[in-house]
């Protein structure tokens, strides 16, 4: 009886020991991933001239203070020029003039030059109008000058489940539209002012920055996209290439050393969505005996699908009626 009693508390003594170790390993663990987060934040590891930033304007644009900051952080560096690689279909109009603006004053500090890759088309193609030389590959789309406002109507499902929906509200046009009634002609007139003057707004600085006269202008904003080849003619864009050839007028125009390495600047890397942390931050939990989580982790990211939340106010997007 007492060797069982003893073999039980050897037992425990061993348990108790063991969870403080995985206490502290996980500690251990944590301390390293925000150590190395902190590394990897925007602006760090950027700091001689001997290296070309390359970045990377992806998915759609949204209205981003901390993409806006690490720019600034670009324009202090000692990076000898910049190279933004687009592959966007757009976004809010104010959060592509932010990215404009910010893309703008950087440009003012140190040579720029925008690649695009896949597309550049809305919001995108207001992103890449910031640089003074565009490239893009030939099958590229570029384009898609334009402004939607977009909003779902449910007032007929509505009837037929029988629902009303009442409101008491200050003037007609307070939250019109609101998607539980027909839009009235007074709504739907001041949502039609509002896109004619962002898209006034968007056809001046395509007009400004791309040196068109009003018939080219005419021709390339109807909302369109145009491939690569077709752009060149348009003045959408500079040139037909890739990152080299962004290397080669870099070189040829703005007198960059032609041997500098590219190296890739994180605008806003978020913690959970980088590989290693996610590694890191697996084992951490599996120690922990939380392997179901730790496997959700390591396959979807902390910060998933942030791409699919909803897009408010007026859009500068391109969207494919099979998209619909």
């Amino acid at each position: 009886m007492s060797l069982d009693s003893d073999v039980i508390v050897d037992r425990r003594r061993i348990r108790r020991k063991l969870t403080f170790w995985r206490v502290v390993a996980a500690l251990i663990a944590i301390a390293a991933i925000v150590t190395v987060g902190l590394i990897a934040a925007p602006g760090r590891g950027l700091t001689t001239g001997g290296s070309i930033a390359r970045i990377n304007i992806e998915g759609l644009i949204r209205s981003d203070q901390e993409r806006v900051e690490a720019l600034e952080q670009l324009e202090k560096s000692k990076a000898a020029a910049v190279i933004v690689h687009i592959n966007s279909p757009g976004g809010t109009t104010a959060g592509s003039e932010q990215l404009y603006d910010a893309l703008t004053r950087l440009k003012a500090k140190k040579p720029l030059v925008v690649v695009v890759e896949g597309l550049a088309a809305s919001g995108g193609y207001i992103t890449a109008i910031a640089s003074d030389h565009i490239i893009a590959r030939q099958s590229s789309l570029v384009g898609s000058i334009g402004v939607l406002f977009q909003f779902p109507n449910f007032s007929e499902l509505l009837k037929t489940v029988g629902v009303k929906v009442e409101e008491v509200k200050s003037s007609p046009l307070k939250a019109a539209p609101n998607g539980f009634e027909p839009t009235s002609p007074e709504a739907r007139a001041a949502l039609d002012s509002l896109v004619k003057d962002s898209y006034a707004w968007f056809r001046g600085l395509v007009k400004e920055r791309r040196g068109m006269d009003d018939a080219l202008l005419e021709k390339v904003s109807d909302g369109r996209v145009f491939t690569g080849r077709q752009a060149v003619d348009l003045k959408l864009i500079d040139q037909l290439g890739d990152e080299k050839t962004a290397i080669a007028w870099l070189v040829a125009q703005k007198g960059v050393k032609a041997d500098l390495p590219v190296r890739d600047y994180k605008l806003a890397p978020r913690f959970g969505d980088l590989t290693f942390l996610r590694t890191a931050a697996a084992i951490t939990l599996d120690a922990l005996g939380l392997s179901s989580v730790a496997r959700q982790i390591e396959q979807t990211g902390v910060a998933q699908a942030a791409d699919r939340l909803g897009l408010e106010g007026m859009l500068a997007l391109w969207h494919p009626a099979g998209a619909n």
